[in-house]
């Protein structure tokens, strides 16, 4: 079975009730607000702002979108900050980046003393669907580890096996993606992958089937696979990638987002909720499939 389509994550978040409380970080933005205001309508969320409360105003004016529904938590100075601990209190379930940069996200969601740590490595995951092909699958770390560990990229396995379950996939394929699918000591991510895979089948990750180094069109392309001659229950049919470091995964993906026919969202995984977490140039389509994937990858890291 693969991967749930962005129509039945957007299904599923209509169906849902009660609304979860959610909380933008940085709402003076026209996409954040027109974004949620349907997510609002839609009965997903109740939706928070943190920022300066007249930019805020200024952004709803220019998108018509009216602020009786919202809760607005005046933080001009550190609207990640505050969106944080909002989550911390409790009045928010989940997080949206918006008009933030990443490392001023990244700052509050990793604060050691007032951040969102879970011992977990935080990484961003990415569901692509692939629209012509029909094929759908999971990308990370897409987003903040710059050369993760070993030990960082077992905790990123864990939340991208999670992932996938929580879209649908009771045994996850996950592909450990590198330039080769031969391991050689010229390239170490290529013995890490090993590694990895040595480490999945001693059932560390449940019923999985996780197999690398494997090269991106092994992972993606049946056809590839049969001219390598290359046969297992992944290639061809990855659910999930795993990139050996941050600058493989964004170029990769970002790629696709900008010359391939796709669809996509993203969010964060291994802090104490959800973020949905993409660029701050995303359109409003984008920032509704990235809430409706954090909703339901809600309870990925209690797998």
């Amino acid at each position: 079975m693969g991967l749930c389509s962005f129509e039945e994550l957007s299904a599923a978040a209509d169906a849902r009730a009660p609304q979860t409380p959610v909380v933008a970080a940085g709402g003076a933005d026209v996409t954040v607000l027109a974004a949620l205001a349907e997510a609002h309508r839609r009965g997903w969320v109740q939706p928070w702002l943190t920022g300066d409360l007249g930019a805020i105003r200024e952004a709803a004016a220019a998108a018509h979108v009216d602020l009786a529904p919202f809760q607005v938590i005046a933080a001009a100075s550190q609207p990640a900050a505050a969106a944080v601990a909002a989550v911390r209190e409790g009045r928010a379930r989940l997080l949206l980046k918006g008009q933030v940069s990443t490392p001023e996200l990244m700052k509050a969601v990793l604060d050691r003393d007032q951040g969102l740590r879970t011992g977990q490595a935080v990484c961003q995951i990415v569901l692509m669907e692939i629209v012509p092909h029909a094929r759908r699958f999971l990308l990370a770390d897409t987003g903040v580890t710059i050369a993760p560990t070993l030990e960082q990229k077992q905790s990123m396995l864990r939340s991208l096996v999670a992932a996938a379950r929580r879209l649908g996939a009771k045994s996850p394929r996950i592909a450990i993606v590198s330039a080769t699918e031969k391991p050689t000591a010229a390239m170490p991510d290529t013995l890490e992958a090993v590694e990895l895979v040595h480490w999945a089948r001693t059932g560390a990750l449940g019923d999985t089937h996780v197999e690398g180094p494997l090269s991106f069109d092994l992972a993606y392309d049946f056809r590839a696979a049969q001219r390598k001659g290359v046969c297992s229950e992944v290639v061809g049919q990855a659910d999930g990638m795993l990139f050996p470091s941050l600058l493989a995964a964004n170029l990769t993906v970002k790629a696709m987002m900008y010359t391939a026919d796709c669809r996509f969202g993203g969010v964060l995984a291994g802090a104490a909720c959800p973020v949905a977490f993409m660029s701050r140039a995303d359109d409003v389509p984008t920032r509704l499939r990235s809430l409706a994937l954090a909703l339901t990858v809600d309870v990925a890291t209690d797998d």
